[in-house]
């Protein structure tokens, strides 16, 4: 069964979606606490958290709410957006952080990303994996680099990375279903992965979709918040 992880996308500290990464077209949603306790309230055990103010500063600035959510859930949160030094990633996991994801830095610095692996364990790693035209893209979806994603992927699954997030760009926060060949052509090709899928649902029956193609988690938000995935209905649907 598909591993289910609700998002919080975070600035200004307060629970925000974005479309296709664009900072301009941004909803406000009100507290990412008070959601994250309802997350929890329902059943969900796993939580997504992007700090964008982070991913465009390049390093962490919500740290707090990272605080504030670990300290008063019990939920496994891996949180994400900034993590660019030793520091950053350091203080993610002081914060309450699982689990890192890191995205930037394994194709801007890939020996450092490496040695986090070797430090923390590559079980407390998620590789991010966001792509745009077949290209990987770098701090807050503002860049792209020159990498392909399969072959961006081998050099870090050989290396022991087992979590990968990936989120093709075109899709985000733009509820047209997620993109089920791509994730399709990872698993095909790495299928030792986790693949946590991210980008397009719309609906319980996308995540169905993404159920039935093999794929073995997936991260969703905007469809939580604009009513159109009931969250208890896709707990029950889960557990049934």
């Amino acid at each position: 069964m598909i591993e289910l992880i609700p998002a919080i996308d975070i600035i200004e500290g307060q629970c925000v979606r974005l479309t296709k990464g664009d900072y301009d077209q941004k909803t406000v949603y009100g507290s990412p606490l008070e959601m994250a306790q309802e997350f929890e309230r329902i059943g969900f055990r796993r939580l997504h958290i992007v700090d964008l103010d982070g991913a465009k500063s390049k390093h962490i600035v919500n740290g707090e709410v990272l605080d504030q959510i670990s300290t008063k859930t019990n939920l496994v949160v891996d949180f994400g957006g900034g993590i660019k030094t030793d520091e950053d990633i350091q203080m993610a996991f002081e914060k309450g952080a699982s689990m890192v994801t890191v995205g930037s830095i394994a194709v801007t610095h890939p020996e450092l990303f490496l040695s986090w692996v070797e430090k923390y364990g590559a079980e407390r790693l998620i590789l991010g994996a966001d792509v745009r035209n077949g290209k990987i893209s770098i701090n807050g979806w503002k860049e792209d680099s020159t990498e392909d994603l399969l072959p961006f992927l081998r050099r870090y699954v050989d290396a022991g990375v087992r979590n990968v997030l990936c989120t093709e760009i075109s899709k985000d926060g733009t509820l047209q279903g997620p993109a089920i060949e791509l994730y399709q052509r990872v698993m095909k090709e790495y299928p030792m992965l986790h693949l946590i899928a991210s980008g397009g649902v719309s609906s319980i029956e996308d995540i169905k979709a993404l159920d039935a193609a093999g794929i073995p988690a997936v991260v969703f938000g905007k469809a939580i918040y604009e009513g159109k995935i009931d969250l208890k209905e896709l707990w029950d649907w889960q557990n049934a």
